[in-house]
């Protein structure tokens, strides 16, 4: 394998998206040696059928708002790979969604899944419908005329899909309901479900409690744990929410939430009913985190800043990709910042990846320490299949050590001979040897 041969040729198949290219270049020249140790895998090409999605599905979605104006939006659905398990990947709707970062989503999605060890392919899809701002009614009908094109390549052993970024309770209630009507079945077609008709405890937080159980294995390897460190965290959706939980149970302290205004900083920390008003302000559904300096006063806003300057022992970016470059990277090694666990899907830019590696800074992608969602999403599947439901103390249990399975396989892949670990060439090297092995045993399909 040639991993600039077969970029340059993907570039001139698809230009201009930048994340696929970028999430596909990542995982290339972390398997290249790998790959061309083993050549059964260059005879039956796996890498060029890997890259490629099995399938796209692009369709218009005209809704009604309360007004009776008629509006029209695209869907997508991105069916990556199925070779370990029904295709699975959340749906986002936010007005940035375009079908390079469904893409980039979507092959990412097959790593993750394939890391967690369960039975689960890779998708992704959603729609540049943003439902700030718009009344349940008009979040009803979108979900509805949404489902109207999606059942059809959906289903519980086909394709499952999840929430993601403004997609949660309230949205899959609604596509739910859809579906059932559509299909007259009661099935576990969709995880992020309400308990009271087949969801799974624990899966609000899952993301982020996944994602501070790899950070405190990593902390593990050297002799470190939270207890008493400062965190920094980004975002205030649910991946940091359950990332703040986490961090206070383990000892920590974190100081920091950010949205696309800017950043707080609390140095008296966020716990207890703090923690608390971030379910208020992301019901408010202003998408700004302000009003926490207004209701907790010791606390400070910094406008358009992101939080990645702040003196801190851990930082948890928990937002959007591509949130941490460069500077953000020299900044947190000046101040003395041990730990980067990304709570979101590639957050952090090659330029800061690069940073960290090369100063030995305990780094963990997304695919590998964010994990913990799509898991919890697979263990909500198992027990619909088993017509049962968990207790949250029996999910927390499961999905700490799916995590602390996770960080074995990065560490088994990913660790040189001077005994640093590499974790994002051991999480693309874990994650790919299990597709590849699976699709050289299926045949080609």
């Amino acid at each position: 394998m040639n991993t600039e041969r077969i970029m340059s040729q993907l570039e001139k198949k698809h230009p201009g998206e930048l994340e696929y290219l970028q999430a596909v270049r990542e995982v290339l020249e972390s398997i290249e040696d790998i790959y061309n140790q083993n050549p059964q895998f260059e005879a039956a090409n796996i890498v060029e059928r890997l890259i490629e999605p099995d399938r796209i599905l692009t369709f218009k979605i005209p809704w009604v708002d309360d007004n009776g104006k008629v509006n029209v939006n695209l869907g997508y659905r991105v069916q990556f790979n199925q070779a370990i398990g029904p295709y699975k990947g959340g749906l986002r709707f936010h007005p940035s969604v375009n079908l390079s970062i469904l893409k980039f989503l979507g092959f990412e999605q097959i790593f993750k899944n394939s890391l967690t060890t369960l039975p689960m392919g890779g998708a992704k899809g959603g729609s540049d419908f943003d439902p700030k701002g718009k009344s349940n009614n008009e979040v009803m009908r979108f979900c509805q005329a949404f489902m109207l094109e999606l059942w059809k390549v959906i289903g519980p052993e086909t394709d499952v899909p999840a929430g993601d970024i403004g997609v949660g309770g309230r949205e899959i209630g609604f596509l739910f309901g859809m579906y059932k009507r559509l299909t007259q079945t009661h099935v576990g077609v969709l995880t992020g479900k309400g308990t009271n008709w087949g969801g799974s405890l624990v899966r609000p937080e899952a993301t982020g409690f996944g994602n501070v159980y790899f950070a405190k294995e990593m902390l593990k390897t050297r002799n470190l744990d939270f207890n008493g460190k400062t965190v920094a965290v980004s975002g205030f959706g649910n991946v940091a929410w359950g990332a703040i939980i986490k961090v206070n149970q383990l000892g920590g302290k974190v100081v920091t939430i950010s949205g696309p205004d800017g950043y707080i900083y609390d140095p008296d920390g966020i716990s207890g009913d703090k923690v608390e008003y971030l379910l208020e302000l992301r019901a408010s559904n202003q998408d700004i985190v302000k009003p926490y300096s207004y209701k907790f006063t010791n606390a400070q806003f910094f406008e358009g800043k992101r939080p990645w300057e702040v003196k801190c022992d851990v930082a948890l970016p928990c937002a959007t990709q591509n949130e941490l470059d460069k500077q953000d990277a020299l900044n947190l090694m000046k101040n003395g910042c041990i730990c980067v666990s990304e709570g979101a899907n590639m957050p952090s830019t090659p330029e800061a990846i690069e940073i960290f590696l090369e100063h030995k800074i305990l780094f963990a992608p997304g695919k590998a320490a964010n994990a913990g969602g799509v898991a919890t999403s697979g263990l909500e599947m198992s027990q619909n299949s088993m017509k049962l439901t968990w207790s949250a103390n029996e999910v927390d249990t499961k999905l700490h050590d799916i995590m602390c399975n996770i960080h074995q396989a990065c560490v088994k892949y990913g660790k040189d001979s001077e005994g640093t670990v590499n974790y994002v060439k051991g999480a693309n090297i874990a994650g790919f040897l299990k597709v590849a092995n699976a699709m050289l045993d299926q045949g080609v399909l």
